[in-house]
């Protein structure tokens, strides 16, 4: 830019500028005339920017008197309005009360706005263009006072084609509503039409809500009787195997024997019914809800070998468990009955050779297999191995013949965990089942390992048994009895305090029922006994409840769990473990 002489400066001009900065003329030319001339340009030069933004913004800018009309105006508002340059606009709107700009109605509410406010903005309204028609703009409006009174100055955004496809969109609305009307006559009319069938099948409707609520309460009868099973049919079956168990530990005749076993094989039968059917309807009920953790593999196939190995010493099946150190993310009860039921169908349909319990790495999950070199099941029967009381005929079966439910069972069970299975046989050399489980990498606390325990020597250690159902108690003091347990029973804790604690016995293990009578529970009457005692007693609960509740509450107690009906080798293990001094569990 060419800068400006001193001589284009006119004498007002400079008097201006020494007034402004105090100066004298003199002081001015000689000392601060070069501090000015910098300054001066300085100033023309913010000028010329704010000017090239002006006359180059892409939205339109004004500046107006309140009373009067435009003062200045950029070449976009120009543009905007239809002028060809913004001095033809000015000039031409020189007053708004011409209505040459605002419409003459909507520029007095304008200004009423701007007056109460002090600011507008995104304020809609219409200016006028120099061939009458009207644009639709967005301003944004401030209102300043200088010497010579009110100044506004606003910023415009056109926004026609906004307008245009908001009224588009409008227009179709309108016509969606109309076409959804008339639809809706359509409908009317159908429906009056349906009337006359509606009403025909009430009857019918009227018919199946009876016969729904019939076959509901029904279910719900079913389910409560199934409820009430699951403690009250369990209790006499625990009393009664516990007894036979006794017996078989004595020394009878020979045909005293095969009864007991006869007799003992006829409960085992009863007791697997009823808990499966109670599986069955609990799992179709979705009354079962999987506790998701991780486990180490070995320690459940550690625990499935101390189970199973009596039962493959009695029929002389080898068992072999090939485990992993791997964990993997599951529930471990409902787990183990998926596994427990493989195991015993292949010990059941095993004559001669081996079981084995092994787990194959597939990616991010095991393969938890069974395989048996029994008789192989038919490839035409492989569908229906799955389904409610169904099973395979084979000669060699072995022991007791099952009811039809576990694999029924099993399928639930995996279903609800997402854990797929498979089966493959062949007939003549044998079957494996599996089950494919999810590897976690999770921490896992260190679990004691089971062992087998079942012939340490038990003499002499007082026990103590705490049981609502005497028959359930004469039962415990029989076979613990025959283990040569000093055995002391009673109802509730508070019989148990009186009667033995009191009168000096120190017992060194409490055996209680979880469902006592007035609805206490054996994890209360172990807190009372291990408080009167005043150490803390080793103890189990021994009970019908399979809830998820139940299962948490003795989890967070530390509760060892024994379900009814109690199978007298676990009872032993349990014992036999929870005897132990503490140098010897950890090892």
């Amino acid at each position: 830019m060419k800068k400006r002489s001193e001589t284009e400066y006119s004498p007002s001009d400079r008097l201006t500028i020494e007034s402004l900065m105090g100066l004298g003329g003199q002081s001015a030319r000689k000392s601060h005339y070069p501090e000015l001339v910098a300054k001066i340009e300085e100033l023309e030069n913010e000028r010329n920017r704010y000017k090239s933004i002006f006359e180059n913004a892409q939205h339109g800018i004004f500046q107006a008197r309140l009373e009067s009309g435009l003062i200045a105006a950029n070449p976009a508002l120009a543009r905007i309005c239809g002028y060809t340059d913004p001095q033809q606009l000015c000039s031409r709107v020189d007053s708004f009360a011409s209505g040459l700009l605002f419409d003459r109605d909507e520029y007095p509410l304008l200004l009423e706005k701007l007056k109460l406010y002090g600011k507008l903005f995104s304020y809609e309204t219409r200016l006028l263009r120099q061939d009458g028609s009207a644009v639709d703009v967005s301003l944004n409006v401030l209102i300043k006072e200088d010497n010579q009174g009110g100044l506004m100055e606003a910023f415009v955004a056109d926004i026609t084609e906004r307008k245009k496809a908001q009224n588009k969109l409008k227009k179709l609305n309108e016509e969606l509503e109309l076409r959804v009307e008339e639809r809706t006559q359509e409908l009317v009319s159908l429906n009056q039409k349906l009337v006359s069938e509606i009403n025909e099948r009430r009857a019918i409707e009227q018919a199946l809500k009876v016969a729904r609520d019939a076959a509901e309460q029904a279910n719900k009868s079913k389910d409560k009787y199934l409820a009430a099973a699951s403690h009250d049919l369990l209790q006499p079956l625990n009393a009664a195997r516990l007894l036979v168990s006794t017996l078989q530990e004595r020394e009878l005749a020979t045909e005293n024997n095969h009864l007991v076993e006869r007799i003992h094989m006829a409960l085992e039968g009863a007791e697997e019914l009823l808990s499966d059917l109670l599986d069955i309807s609990r799992l179709d009920q979705n009354a079962v809800q999987p506790d998701l953790t991780s486990i180490p593999l070995n320690y459940l196939f550690r625990m499935l070998q101390v189970e199973f190995q009596p039962v493959a010493e009695q029929r002389s099946v080898s068992l072999r468990v090939q485990g992993s150190g791997l964990n993997i993310r599951s529930d471990t009860r409902l787990l183990m009955r998926v596994l427990r039921n493989f195991l015993s169908n292949a010990f059941r349909y095993t004559h001669t050779g081996r079981v084995l319990l092994g787990v194959r790495r597939r990616g991010e999950y095991l393969e938890l297999q069974v395989w048996d070199t029994g008789p192989g099941i038919p490839e035409d029967k492989l569908g229906d191995i799955f389904k409610e009381f169904q099973q395979i005929d084979h000669q060699y079966q072995t022991g007791r013949k099952g009811v039809g439910l576990g694999l029924a069972i099993v399928e639930r069970i995996a279903g609800m965990l997402d854990h797929p299975i498979r089966v493959s046989s062949r007939p003549g050399k044998g079957t494996m089942f599996s089950v494919s489980v999810p590897v976690s990498s999770d921490a896992v606390q260190a679990i004691l390992q089971p062992q087998q325990m079942a012939h340490q020597d038990l003499s002499g250690r007082p026990i103590l048994v705490i049981d609502n159902e005497p028959d359930i108690l004469v039962s415990m003091q029989a076979l613990l009895e025959q283990w040569s347990c000093d055995v002391y029973a009673a109802i509730d804790p508070a019989e148990a305090i009186e009667k033995y604690l009191r009168k000096g016995v120190e017992p060194q293990l409490i055996l209680a029922d979880f469902h006592l009578n007035d609805n206490a529970t054996g994890v209360e009457a172990v807190d009372q006994v291990r408080a009167f005692a005043g150490y803390d007693i080793p103890a189990a609960i021994i009970t019908a409840d399979r809830s998820p509740e139940g299962r948490k509450l003795f989890r967070e107690r530390q509760l060892p769990v024994l379900n009814k009906p109690v199978k007298p080798g676990k009872l032993r293990a349990l014992i036999t473990h929870l005897l132990q001094p503490p140098q010897q569990s950890e090892s």
